[in-house]
């Protein structure tokens, strides 16, 4: 069990249809942290398989988007006055042991945002080839539309300040909400660093066959954002 159990530490968990696996994920994050579900008009059990954990719930009664929900969990975070504000993916991808390290480096840094990156030495990933060029290609795009040139400009894995919270109102409900958030610090003028993590790309993942199909959209958000923002 890692060291750090603080509960002002609040974990947003978007998810979407993610009832194999949901549990699991926010029994682990409990063990340190407050979490927030924020489910997104999911059509499966995801709430009945968090019956009886002491997680925060919230569900949005559409489809809005994984931009939305982490904006409404960053809302709710700060009305439970929130010190730390965490984005954790649902799916199983994202190490635990990875938000205590990026909490160390933002205080160290005194950073305001930390960025969870698969590419930085020190990584581990068994990411598809393909998906990984993709995310390469994207990092440009990103950096076009944001101003940001991260190495990992996709990944969902973030920690920041409360204060960098409340500057950031994230507005694009989907792929696009990256860029947007970087956009939001680098206006911001926040200070922000990098931080090597751990991703591991599930069989349950692979199965449920939405990460290509999300690789290809980053792209393709990332345009329209650029183009009509």
């Amino acid at each position: 069990m890692l060291s750090t159990v603080d509960k002002s530490i609040f974990v947003i968990v978007p998810c979407f249809n993610e009832v194999y696996i949901i549990r699991r994920t926010v029994e682990l994050l409990l063990q340190n942290y407050s979490v927030i579900v924020v489910d997104d008009a999911s059509t499966d059990d995801t709430k009945q398989k968090l019956v009886g954990l002491e997680v925060h719930y919230i569900k949005h009664f559409a489809n809005l988007g994984q931009g939305a929900a982490i904006q409404t969990g960053i809302e709710f975070a700060l009305k439970k006055r929130a010190e730390y504000i965490v984005t954790f993916d649902a799916d199983g991808q994202h190490d635990k042991a990875d938000i205590e390290k990026m909490l160390e480096v933002l205080k160290k840094d005194n950073a305001g945002i930390v960025f969870g990156s698969r590419f930085l030495p020190g990584s581990t990933t068994n990411m598809p080839a393909t998906r990984r060029i993709v995310l390469k290609i994207a990092r440009f795009i990103n950096y076009l539309a944001s101003g940001m040139l991260l190495s990992d400009a996709n990944n969902g894995l973030r920690v920041m300040t409360r204060k960098t919270a409340e500057k950031i109102v994230i507005t694009e409900n989907r792929s696009s909400h990256n860029a947007q958030v970087q956009n939001l610090v680098k206006l911001n003028n926040l200070k922000y660093t990098e931080c090597p993590v751990n991703i591991s790309y599930s069989e349950y993942s692979r199965k449920k066959g939405v990460k290509n199909i999300n690789s290809i959209r980053i792209l393709y958000d990332l345009i329209l954002y650029k183009l009509f923002r």
